[in-house]
Order: structure tokens, then sequence, then C-alpha cells
């Protein structure tokens, strides 16, 4: 179990006056949130490396606050992935057992077994040079996950890879890493990185904790609309009924005429077509209503005339309220 108390990501704020936060092993907990929101501070807090952030960390009930990086059970990965260039991808991937003293023959044990998790066992030979950007990137996280650490922080590890490529990565990662009991903290702007990857959600923004607990939990239940919009692609639809402010998601605002909403309690609106983008399987009408800028996310090829007005609607049990 990894514990930080007193945490301030910013180096501001009076001490005691931070927050405290619990990352259970086993689990993967996705930090999310927007650039400059002190994801990346946090992993190096708790890595021991430079940082502005402030606090004390604590693993398995000892504090380590102390430690030196290199005395901690702590394993990173950055986005801009980092290898040894004149070793090759087994020597790379086996480096940390080789510090740790592991004999030889238990360490090629080790690497081949990493190696294929990762889909890298056929180029063990190869140096990262000859490597895809991806093949890469999979080697950082195999050399972390050799060292063994009770941690592993992942700091938008994926975010330079393209999307299809991504995909298949995360899908490979989560199932690596849930057979571990490692405590796995993965940061990430990409609020589907909360439901792809995460048993756990932690949502920071300007260096605060906003809120946590399982992803599916925060998303229906945002504690104020900063939570809502961390959560919301492409943003969330700000609106005003009967003196109450609430807002939307783009995924909840339908056309009146719209099946799924026949016999359902719903609130209605006008909205003003600005423009629309469309992608194949889905479509973006962007619009006023009200004077707020809206987006609707719709099924399909959906392009309504420039300057019009069409009436949308939303079930009341979409809406959520401040």
């Amino acid at each position: 179990m990894l514990e930080v108390v007193d945490v301030d990501l910013k180096g501001a704020e009076p001490a005691g006056e931070g927050f405290a936060h619990t990352f259970l092993p086993g689990e993967i907990t996705v930090v999310l949130g927007a650039n400059q929101s002190g994801k990346t501070d946090l992993c190096r807090l708790i890595a021991g490396l430079n940082t502005r952030a402030t606090g004390r960390v604590w693993l398995d009930r000892q504090e380590i606050s102390q430690l030196d990086s290199r005395r901690r059970s702590v394993s990173m990965v950055y986005q801009a992935f980092i290898n040894y260039p004149n070793l090759t991808v087994a020597q790379n991937i086996g480096s940390p057992l080789r510090a740790q003293g592991i004999e030889l023959p238990a360490r090629e044990a080790r690497v081949a077994d990493i190696a294929e998790r990762l889909s890298i066992q056929d180029y063990l030979g190869r140096f990262p040079h000859e490597l895809s950007g991806g093949q890469q990137q999979r080697v950082a996280i195999a050399r972390a996950l050799a060292k063994q650490a009770r941690v592993l922080l992942l700091d938008e590890p994926l975010v330079n890879l393209d999307f299809k490529l991504r995909e298949a990565l995360e899908v490979e990662l989560r199932d690596l890493l849930h057979a571990s009991n490692t405590v796995v903290v993965y940061t990430s702007s990409d609020p589907r990185d909360a439901f792809s990857l995460g048993d756990q959600l932690l949502l920071l923004d300007g260096g605060k904790k906003l809120q946590s607990g399982k992803p599916i939990d925060v998303y229906r239940q945002p504690v104020d609309a900063r939570a809502m919009g961390l959560l919301a692609d492409p943003c969330i639809n700000e609106l005003k009924h009967e003196a109450r402010e609430g807002a939307l998601r783009p995924e909840h605002v339908f056309f009146a005429d719209d099946l799924a909403l026949r016999g359902r309690s719903c609130i209605a609106f006008e909205l003003t077509v600005i423009a629309c983008e469309t992608n194949g399987d889905e479509s973006f009408v962007h619009g006023e209503v009200a004077g707020a800028q809206w987006v609707m996310r719709c099924d399909g090829i959906r392009r309504p005339r420039l300057g019009s007005r069409v009436s949308v609607k939303a079930l009341e049990q979409d809406v959520i309220w401040f």
C-alpha cells in the first residue's frame, strides 16, 4: 500500500494543508488531469526525484520520504521513453536485474518472460535505434517491470504513440499489470484511460485533489463542474434551467426526434447550429444554447444546416445540477 500525506504539488500551500491519498496494490490508479495539474510532480514526489512538490510518502506503512530515489522500491516510465542506446533490448530489460546482482540464468529467464508478455521477444538482440517508437516504449516498460518494484509509476507512457498502437498496448498492459501485486499509478489527460485502464481514479486540478473513487462512480457523481469536465469528451455543456445551474455531457444531448427519448422525462432546448464534424461512426454538432457554447456527440452522420435552429433534448436523469 502506498500513501501520500500533506501533498502540495505547487509548493505554495501552508504546511499541513495538502491532500492525502492511498494507492492500493493490485490496482491501477489513473491520475487524471490537464497539463500543469501536477500529475508529473506527484510521480516525482513518490519516486524521490527533484520536484517543487512537497509531502510525505509511506510504503507498506513505512515512511520513505527521506530515502534516496535509488533506495525506494519504485520504478518510473516517462512519456518520453528512455532506453540505453548502446545496449540491446535484452540488456536494457535486464539492466535493473544486473544492478540487483541477480545471476545470469535467472536474469535471462525473467527478461524472456517479460519480453514475451509485451510481444517484443523477437527483438531481444536488436538495439533501440532499430525499433519503432511503439517497440521502444515497450522496452522501457519492460525494464521498469523487470525491476519488480513495489510501486510502478507510468507518467503518460503512451501519449506519443499513434491511436491504434496505443489501444493495443493498453489492453496488453492492463492484463499484465493486473497479474501483479504492484501499486500502479498511471497518469493521463485522456478521460478514456480512466475507463479502459483504471480500477481507481484520482482527479487533479491546479495541483489539488478534486475527487477520487471508482471511475464509474466519479463519472456519475462528480463533485463539481471541474470534475465533470475532466471526464467529458470533448467538453461539458453548461446550462441554466429554472434558476438552477447544471451541465450535460455531449453524449447526453439528442435531437428531439430521437427514438431513445420516447416516453421518457426530458428537458428541451433550442440549439443554433454553428459547425459540424464527422469521423464516420459519429458526428459532433457544435452550437449555441441560450448564449452558451454546446456540442453534441451523435451516432452516425448528422449534418444539420449551419445557422439553423434545431430542437434538442436531454433526459432529466442525465442533467447534473450543482
